[in-house]
């Protein structure tokens, strides 16, 4: 993964169930869980201004964290899951997974788009057609992709680009065996149109057989 890996500073929870994490709550805290590896559940809490901020941020759940709590030994987690409040879609709790280095797990992965002002397609009119604007990828957790790009510099129109088309940063691979469509370039909305309406003009122009027959009785 490229830079550093951020830290994410936790306070350990005392006590747990529903009345815990509303006492949590209260205190301006989101209660959370760390699982996972060779230690016990451990509850956490998290300032919800902190949490809240990190989520607006963008890929919190595709980020690997080093996870800070007094008392306990760093250790490398990521988000599995985050719960909202269905009315205000604000967090109410979150699940931490701890990883080893050398974890392999799925993640989505963005996918950055490169050279579409290059491309000919889109010199002609073409128009960009994004079928994923991210991926799903098997990647080792000490190492995961800030993004999987693209290059549109090629494209004609018609053209599309897939999974195969693309250089996936090392040790990852999609989790889909077949080879899928990523985005492609269309033709300009306006030429389709206007060849629907060449198609409906032409075949206004062919003589119906009821006129062929009157056209012969006139002559």
């Amino acid at each position: 993964m490229a830079g550093e890996i951020p830290d994410l500073h936790a306070q350990e929870r005392t006590g747990t169930g529903k009345g815990a994490a509303r006492a949590a709550r209260r205190e301006g805290m989101v209660p959370g869980i760390v699982f996972g590896g060779d230690a016990d559940p451990l509850p956490i809490n998290i300032p919800f201004n902190v949490l809240l901020k990190k989520l607006k941020a963008g890929r919190f759940k595709s980020t690997l964290f080093n996870l800070k709590v007094d008392g306990h030994e760093d250790v490398r987690v990521i988000c599995r899951d985050v719960q909202r409040d269905v009315v205000k879609d604000l967090p109410t709790h979150l699940d931490l997974l701890r990883l080893r280095r050398t974890t392999k797990i799925n993640l989505f992965i963005p996918v950055d788009f490169v050279g579409e002002d290059d491309a000919p397609g889109n010199r002609k009119g073409g128009v960009l057609n994004v079928v994923r604007n991210e991926i799903e990828l098997i990647v080792t957790a000490g190492d995961i992709p800030e993004s999987v790009t693209v290059d549109l510099s090629a494209l004609e129109i018609g053209d599309s680009v897939t999974i195969s088309d693309v250089t996936l940063p090392a040790g990852a691979k999609p989790t889909i065996d077949r080879d899928f469509v990523i985005c492609t370039m269309a033709a300009p909305t306006v030429l389709a149109a206007e060849d629907d309406g060449a198609e409906e003009t032409a075949a206004d122009e062919v003589p119906t057989t009821a006129d062929t027959e009157e056209e012969a009785e006139n002559a």
